[in-house]
């Protein structure tokens, strides 16, 4: 074998010996992802924030790195309308919708996590949703999307406005549902402990990059 044939060849087995630790590389980029999650309650410790720690955990366990947003507990100016961020660009506003900026973006998966206020999300939630127009040509991109609902009555019709609102969001994002958890019949905080929301909820988590 000749030196030009044996740099060849040494090339190649090189090449071939790298192959399983890049496919391994690869696979672990794949299944870690970027989480964000957006929680609407201003109950720390209820129902909707309780899908949320369960979620989280699973996540958490399954090696995908999650941030987590209480807007109930930040201080998020509503959009007023002024059309100053042109759909993509910087808000009149400098609060903690920055948090939000900084994650969403690129995120793979973004989770709702609401109590049902009045047949609708919270209104801390959508205050937080309605600047998504700042950034609206920022996050029109491949995503995941979760919704964690808690609502008291039992009815499933009562549902509907808010997955209704959740799905037709998603759609115009362009964001793949990736599952939710509507609790109904909690109400009191500790409720949703006595059922198996928040094992479904710490399974999804779990289980988000399948």
């Amino acid at each position: 074998m000749n030196r030009r044939d044996f740099i060849k060849t040494a090339a190649a087995v090189a090449t071939l010996s790298m192959l399983p630790n890049k496919l391994k590389a690869e696979t672990d980029k794949e299944e870690k992802m970027k989480i964000l999650v957006l929680t609407g309650s201003p109950r720390k410790n209820g129902n909707s924030n309780t899908l949320t720690d369960n979620f989280i955990k699973g996540a958490r366990e399954s090696g995908h790195h999650v941030e987590r947003f209480d807007a109930a507990f930040a201080e998020v100016h509503p959009c007023i309308g002024c059309n100053k961020c042109g759909m993509n660009g910087p808000c009149v506003f400098k609060d903690d919708f920055e948090f939000v900026r900084q994650y969403i973006v690129n995120a793979d998966v973004v989770v709702f996590a609401t109590p049902m206020y009045y047949f609708g999300i919270s209104a801390q939630l959508k205050t937080v949703i309605d600047r998504f127009y700042a950034i609206n040509g920022q996050i029109h991109r491949p995503k995941k999307a979760v919704l964690l609902m808690t609502y008291a009555n039992t009815a499933l019709s009562q549902a509907e406005p808010i997955k209704s609102h959740y799905q037709t969001l998603i759609d115009y994002l362009g964001w793949k549902d990736a599952g939710q958890i509507i609790a109904s019949g909690v109400w009191p905080v500790g409720a949703v402990n006595q059922t198996e929301y928040p094992k479904q909820a710490y399974e999804l988590g779990k289980n988000i990059a399948k």
